[in-house]
């Protein structure tokens, strides 16, 4: 292993101890760990992890940007490792599909990671389709689901990676560009998009997060707390999304997600 990779990990590991120390009992800090929990039990209970919310709320409280990008990334890997084992457990998991879908996406999200495009540039459409898609979901949450459709294997990898590059240059795991896609396509089942989701985002935000991996030294030291309380929203929502929400259910949370978000990349600085 590379010795300049040795030490960062080593030095990453001290910052997390020291912050968990320190910052546990900070009301700011609590506060926005407590803002983070309530987001990852939406996120989570339709199979994301949450990272548009998390970027939503540290802006919200003034964390630098520079921080932002890679703390929303490292809470999206711990969230969606953890999401994505509830999902597969439950057999809401296409292996088919994630398959095709990672092959274009690891790519892209490395090098969308790399990217540092003006906000300006690139907000304000993707807000615009994210609310577009977000109304249907609610619209047309009562309609059944449809018997899945046969996985076009070239545009699965297409779209994997044009998900990758956006999910590289957001700083996001993608799954609130890509659980409207394979849905709509008729893929899989709304549940099963959960899971495969889940799964898409965790290799994902891997991806990205190596692409500017110089970008970890700007973690927080509060970065243990907002672990914690993410977790504890993941194991909360996950439990909804596999348990309790029927696929009305999930279509309507799903579409609530999608206003968030989309409202956050139109409103957010």
């Amino acid at each position: 292993m590379d010795v300049k990779f040795e030490t960062e990990i080593h030095w990453l590991t001290q910052k997390l101890l020291i912050g968990l120390v320190t910052s546990m009992f900070e009301a700011h800090t609590l506060l926005i760990a407590g803002c983070l929990f309530l987001g990852a039990i939406l996120y989570t209970s339709v199979g994301h992890a949450g990272a548009s919310a998390y970027i939503a709320i540290m802006t919200l409280f003034n964390l630098p940007p520079l921080v932002i990008k890679p703390t929303a990334l490292t809470l999206n890997i711990f969230v969606s490792s953890y999401t994505s084992l509830r999902y597969i457990r439950s057999n809401f998991f296409n292996k088919t599909l994630f398959t095709y879908l990672i092959i274009g996406s690891v790519p892209a999200a490395f090098i969308g990671g790399r990217i540092n495009l003006p906000s300006h540039v690139y907000k304000p459409i993707i807000g615009v389709l994210l609310l577009i898609s977000g109304a249907r979901f609610l619209i047309q949450a009562l309609q059944i689901d449809q018997p899945s459709r046969t996985i076009n294997r070239v545009l699965a990898v297409a779209i994997g990676g044009a998900v990758g590059l956006l999910s590289g240059i957001t700083g996001t795991g993608g799954g609130i560009f890509l659980s409207p896609l394979i849905i709509w396509l008729g893929w899989v089942s709304v549940k099963q998009a959960s899971g495969t989701v889940a799964a898409f985002i965790f290799v994902n935000s891997i991806a990205g997060l190596l692409g500017n991996f110089q970008s970890t030294q700007s973690l927080p030291s509060e970065l243990p707390v907002f672990l914690v309380a993410v977790l504890l929203g993941a194991f909360i929502g996950t439990r909804f999304g596999i348990s309790k929400f029927s696929s009305t259910g999930i279509k309507r949370a799903l579409g609530f997600v999608l206003l968030i978000a989309g409202a956050k990349f139109i409103l957010a600085p």
